[in-house]
């Protein structure tokens, strides 16, 4: 089985791939940040291997993705202690070999050119991908492959907490779409006002990266909150919440 391991700035996702089935299984995630991801790392993964009944020796290879460089060594130590194996570390030196291409690969997150791997070698066409993480990122890749632009706002969780911490009377609130976008309350209207502003953001954002580039696109939307903005589904071809753990796979492989 291949072990995809994607280090986001909010979550440290881990999960496998079956070889014969080609099917993505037994995801879970532990916190990235604070004194919680060493004691996470050497407690909840392997009771989480134990009472799943997976073996790591049953683990054939490692692909290992970072946005946050500080928690990479305890990552690479952890595997090489659990799993007797180093992880295929993604970086620029990986992206030579890929039929994708960045004009800056030393600033591009290992995350985001994870996605463009996936989306284009499935599709072999112009991309727009929409990644839901702690940013909301759109990257725009042609038909050659290579990526014409990113842009990057603040995520739904992020925008949500951003009132919360910096706000006296306003509560932090669930991440749900509401019937109406005119709120009846206090938590009505800031669900409304995120969710169907951000609505209103992706699809202006698509448009206007149309309107520049006088082309359509394949949408392509990712990221564990992809699902919540319910009226984008009409505006994606696809939802993929498993593509950047599939692209870590394809460059690990490209790479090995």
């Amino acid at each position: 089985m291949f072990l995809a391991i994607d280090a986001g700035n909010s979550n440290v996702v881990f999960a496998l791939y079956h070889e014969q089935n080609k099917k993505w299984t037994n995801h879970f995630r532990i916190e990235t940040k604070g004194p919680k991801l060493h004691s996470q790392l050497s407690k909840k993964v392997p009771l989480y291997f134990l009472e799943h009944g997976i073996s790591p020796t049953g683990i054939s290879e490692i692909g290992f993705s970072s946005v946050v460089p500080e928690i990479n060594n305890s990552i690479i130590a952890f595997c090489q202690n659990y799993f007797g194996t180093n992880p295929y570390v993604i970086s620029p030196k990986s992206y030579p070999k890929l039929p994708v291409k960045s004009l800056r690969p030393t600033e591009i997150g290992s995350d985001l050119m994870c996605n463009v791997m996936a989306a284009y070698s499935k599709y072999q066409k112009s991309v727009i991908i929409v990644d839901f993480g702690t940013a909301l990122t759109f990257t725009v890749v042609d038909q050659t492959g290579k990526i014409k632009g990113i842009n990057i706002v603040p995520g739904l969780r992020t925008a949500i907490n951003s009132l919360f911490n910096n706000t006296a009377k306003l509560p932090a609130v669930e991440l749900k779409m509401p019937e109406s976008a005119l709120g009846q309350s206090t938590v009505h209207a800031i669900q409304a006002g995120i969710l169907y502003g951000y609505t209103g953001l992706v699809k202006g954002m698509i448009e206007t990266i149309e309107k520049e580039t006088q082309q359509s696109y394949q949408v392509i939307a990712t990221g564990g909150l992809s699902s919540v903005l319910t009226p984008l589904t009409e505006v994606f071809n696809e939802i993929d919440r498993n593509l950047t753990l599939e692209g870590l796979r394809l460059i690990t492989k490209a790479n090995s």
